[in-house]
Parts: C-alpha cells; sequence; structure tokens
C-alpha cells in the first residue's frame, strides 16, 4: 500500500487535468489523509470546471464573429497616470483558444499578469503593441494618443485581422470593422489578453524609467498619482517622461516649480 505522501505525489504528477481513474483507484481508501486528499482533489476539479465555464463565456464575441475570418481583441494601458506612455494591445487568438485565468488585467495580480504574458504570446496567432509618448499625449490629449496608440498596434499585426474587438471605444481613421465593447476586457477573452499584453508592457516601462529616475518611485505607483508620487513631484519637479498637460494644476510654470 502506498503512503499518503507518495499518492499525493501522485495526485501532484496528474497537475489539474481530471483524471478519473486515479480518483477511483482511491476512493475506497479509509485513511483520513487519503480522504481528505480526495476532497481537496474534488473542490480543485470543481474550480477548474467553474474557470473553464468562464473562459468559454468569455469566447462568446469571438465565436460570434469568427466567420468575419482574425478576430482581435484591441485594449490600452495608462490613459490615467501623470507619467510615461500609454501602451495598446492587439491579440488575435486562434479559434477556441482557452488561456485559463486570463482576465480584465486589472483584476489580475502582477505575479499572474506576468504568468500570462508569455502564454498568450505562445499561443495567439498575432500579437501588436502601439506606444504614444508623454509629449504626443499633451501635443493632441490622452483620447487621441490612445486612439493612435491602438492604431499603431493594429497595424503591427501580421496577418492582419477582419474585425476588431475594442474594450469601449470606436477607433477613428481604422477601415477594419470595429465592435466596441462595454467593460470588453471582462467580456471578451481576445480583448483580455490585449490588456494583459498591454499592462505588462507598461509596467516594465515604468519599471527601467525606475532604474534611470529612482527618485519619483516609478516602479512602486508607475506613474499614477500616489501620495508618494505628488511628494517627489514637489520635491524634483517633472521628470521628462510627465504628462505636462496632466500637471497643470501642480505646477506654477515650464520650470517646474509648484503650487504651496
Amino acid at each position: 500500500m502506498k503512503t499518503i505522501r507518495e499518492i499525493q505525489e501522485e495526485f501532484a504528477a496528474a497537475g489539474e487535468e481530471f483524471d478519473p481513474a486515479l480518483f477511483e483507484k482511491y476512493r475506497e481508501d479509509s485513511r483520513k489523509g487519503v480522504r481528505n486528499l480526495l476532497t481537496k482533489y474534488e473542490r480543485a476539479q470543481e474550480r477548474l470546471k467553474r474557470e473553464r465555464e468562464r473562459i468559454y463565456r468569455m469566447q462568446e464575441y469571438e465565436r460570434k464573429y469568427a466567420h468575419a475570418g482574425f478576430v482581435c481583441g484591441v485594449d490600452e494601458a495608462g490613459r490615467g497616470p501623470l507619467a510615461g506612455p500609454v501602451v495598446a494591445g492587439a491579440v488575435i487568438l486562434p479559434p477556441d483558444c482557452s488561456i485559463l485565468y486570463l482576465n480584465d488585467s486589472k483584476k489580475l495580480s502582477p505575479k499572474r499578469r506576468e504568468e500570462l504574458y508569455p502564454v498568450i504570446l505562445e499561443k495567439a496567432v498575432a500579437v501588436g503593441v502601439g506606444y504614444a509618448s508623454p509629449a504626443r499625449i499633451d501635443e493632441i490629449n490622452i483620447l487621441q494618443a490612445t486612439y493612435e496608440a491602438m492604431q499603431e498596434a493594429v497595424e503591427k499585426l501580421s496577418p492582419q485581422p477582419q474585425l476588431l474587438l475594442n474594450d469601449a471605444v470606436t477607433i477613428p481613421w481604422i477601415v477594419i470593422p470595429q465592435v466596441p465593447l462595454i467593460h470588453g476586457d471582462s467580456r471578451s477573452l481576445s480583448i483580455a489578453a490585449a490588456s494583459v499584453v498591454a499592462k505588462v508592457t507598461r509596467d516594465r516601462l515604468m519599471l527601467r524609467y525606475d532604474q534611470e529616475m529612482p527618485q519619483y518611485g516609478f516602479a512602486a505607483h508607475k506613474g499614477y498619482g500616489s501620495e508618494a508620487h505628488m511628494e517627489a513631484l514637489r520635491k524634483y519637479g517633472p521628470s521628462p517622461i510627465h504628462r505636462k498637460s496632466f500637471l497643470k494644476k501642480f505646477f506654477e510654470n515650464a520650470e517646474g516649480r509648484v503650487h504651496e
């Protein structure tokens, strides 16, 4: 008879995939440790079933528009921060692509986003990333800059998509048919993938900026208006990557003196 530790290792080796034969193999084992292990396994399988059902629901629009050809999800990261670029992601997933735990990037931990990022790149038909710099944001405003970043992300795709699923917006200048979805990053797997690509890409950029300008704390707040960020702005003034148009309320002049 196998020890409980050996049985645990057997279940661990099976991974997330449900193996009825493995479960049946130990169903009659009366040892408490084995019973607890089977209960834990059953609960894990139930969670996995619910997750697969959630992912299936998030593929509703991909299934609906599959007849059009390549369906691409588009989303952005970084519209709200005081510093750094806005980044857009565009992702074409293959039909029936299932990436467990993929969701709106804002609902995922940084660790989970980093785990999903290479999976998306591996499974995707194509991935495109677009950028709009702080200077461009200041020049044409954040909404128009976001549109430009999204357009760039889509144009980088090869093959080109036949339909776009966008998170809540319709992108000007693009002739590809578009379907804007409110809260699309929670409703479409393709848009969720794009949101993760955009968020991870932008966060990595902000980490690099943090190494170049550690006094601002970009690694911690990613350019958003945290109290620590505002204190750094009061002390050091704006950096080259700050959005001057976002800081008008805080600065008196182009030299970056701050209202007290």
